[in-house]
């Protein structure tokens, strides 16, 4: 079954990350056990400690979701190594009903393409010049359905030239070059002297028998005895030629699973071939495709988690089907090309939603799993003390914390303490919990660290003014916002670098100069800080 990624935010906080990892838990235990979490970004050190704390890897980190060749409903036709006969692939050919096939080496990996029109020009071209260079044996007498007559069988490992029929009206006139000849004859015991006496490199002898007394005495040519008639041992000679000889090996085009689909698009508008070869990580061949696989390909699909906005969302997402929405945050700019479940709440945790649903379906989280949804409700709401928490969210923390044994207080303590530890350079701290917005024409980015201590981030103003500006540059915003929220101070301490005014303004500072000002009961980004802005700017 086809993988469904669950997945939360760029920059993901705790919420996100426990949300997503909850909720493919949840669709799993439901019996849907192609449900696998991801996320998008680097797992910041509070959510490491929490995931520590409960025995939990970290989700896998996927960088986009744009169609691959993997996704694609290619063909996986059979492939032949390149010493098997022109006759087996022609075979295969006509018993799968293609026209194409991969051609591979011994190990694998891929030696040439092979097509039926290799195969009818190496046909009309062996009508014209029937010579034979190093056919080997053992493909000879496959086709021929043959065995050799000599005594010493193992002599030949190959025969070479070419191939001449001896008609009984042709007896005189015959002429053979020594040891440049396969002979096919029939019943015609004079012919079959004469050319072993020339010393042929062969001769096949069709449907007859050969003297024993002959055969005692033959150790220069190779005789071969077939069921088959004259006419048709000719065409099998030819046949019996390795694809090696006759496959393309040269300028092929070929592609990878992990090509993304935009780039292998350029390349087949490049080429005119009819298909083309696919290899996974290893060099191996696993199958082929063509111009008709590229107009209706399979996408990835998605659930997106703690967020609906496209900024925020995994890149290459208008390539993948977005099948589900849980979130707590306002309606964005997320398009879907059909009717999905969405579940929104106004609650301050996405964590509390995925809990409620544990409940709807009848199902309890593991201690584990609910340990970390604790941890993810108590972080997202600041331990209740954001305006965006609900009763909700502190009903559903407490049941997770006696599921899972734990104390919240504690809890609580133990996550914000990780979230600023002086070994960290202001860039990672800034990145930690980082969202950009566009509002009303205004290009923004907010980042938000909570804490117990704002004094310690506070000392290194400096330094995050400086990083904060040089954001503003890159991405050519308009402002750069850095919340320190303070737990036990109950609001939040404002960095802002860009537009001083509007930033003063917005937030009624009365000294905009000094790019720092504490907002008390100031403690959500999206329920406090983005909507005065909005206001302010609309």
């Amino acid at each position: 079954m086809d993988t469904v990624y669950i997945t939360g935010h760029r920059n993901p906080d705790t919420d996100s990350i426990v949300s997503a990892m909850a909720y493919a838990a949840l669709k799993n235990a439901l019996g849907q056990r192609q449900y696998r979490a991801a996320r998008l970004g680097q797992i910041s050190d509070e959510t490491q400690s929490v995931l520590d704390r409960f025995g939990f890897e970290p989700p896998q980190l996927i960088n986009n979701v744009r169609t691959q060749v993997k996704d694609l409903d290619y063909d996986t036709p059979p492939m032949l190594s390149s010493t098997a006969t022109i006759s087996r692939a022609w075979q295969t050919m006509q018993e799968y009903k293609i026209s194409t096939m991969p051609v591979i080496d011994g190990e694998g990996s891929l030696y040439g393409m092979l097509s039926a029109g290799d195969v009818a020009s190496y046909d009309m071209t062996s009508v014209r010049n029937p010579r034979m260079k190093n056919i080997p044996v053992f493909n000879l007498l496959s086709v021929l359905e043959g065995e050799i007559l000599n005594e010493d069988s193992s002599m030949w490992d190959t025969v070479s030239g070419e191939v001449t029929v001896a008609l009984p009206a042709s007896r005189e006139n015959l002429v053979f070059s020594a040891r440049d000849s396969i002979v096919i004859c029939g019943d015609q015991p004079d012919m079959i002297r004469r050319a072993v006496e020339r010393k042929v490199e062969c001769v096949i002898v069709c449907q007859a028998e050969v003297e024993q007394d002959l055969l005692s005495t033959v150790t220069d040519t190779c005789i071969i005895s077939t069921p088959y008639d004259a006419y048709r041992a000719v065409r099998l000679i030819c046949h019996a030629m390795p694809i090696s000889s006759i496959c393309k090996t040269g300028n092929l085009v070929c592609f990878h699973l992990d090509d993304y689909i935009d780039d292998v698009k350029e390349t087949v508008l490049e080429s005119r071939f009819r298909s083309y070869p696919i290899l996974d990580e290893t060099g191996h061949v696993v199958g082929t495709l063509s111009r008709f696989h590229l107009l209706r390909p399979r996408r990835k699909r998605v659930i997106l988690m703690d967020h609906n906005e496209k900024a925020q969302s995994v890149p290459g997402l208008d390539q993948a089907e977005i099948l589900e929405i849980v979130d707590h945050h306002r309606l964005a700019d997320i398009e879907t090309k059909n009717p999905i479940y969405v579940r929104n709440d106004p609650v301050g945790s996405t964590a509390t939603i995925v809990a409620g649903m544990y409940q709807e379906k009848g199902l309890m989280p593991t201690a584990k799993m609910a340990g970390l949804i604790a941890a993810a409700i108590v972080s997202d709401t600041v331990m209740f003390k954001s305006p965006t928490c609900t009763q909700r969210d502190i009903d559903m923390a407490k049941r997770m914390a006696r599921i899972a044994d734990v104390n919240l207080d504690e809890l609580g303590r133990a996550i914000f303490s990780a979230t600023c530890g002086d070994d960290k350079s202001v860039t990672d701290i800034l990145r930690t919990d980082y969202k950009e917005f566009h509002i009303a024409g205004h290009d923004l980015a907010v980042s938000q660290v909570t804490c117990m201590d704002s004094d310690r981030l506070l000392n290194r103003k400096k330094a995050f003014l400086e990083a904060m500006n040089q954001i503003r540059v890159e991405r050519g915003f308009d402002t750069v916002v850095l919340m320190i929220t303070d737990v036990l101070l109950e609001g939040t301490q404002l960095l802002f670098a860009g537009d001083d005014d509007t930033i003063a303004q917005a937030f009624n500072i009365k000294n905009p100069g000094d790019h720092c000002a504490f907002l008390p009961k100031i403690m959500s980004r999206k329920k406090q800080v983005i909507p005065m802005l909005s206001a302010f700017w609309g």
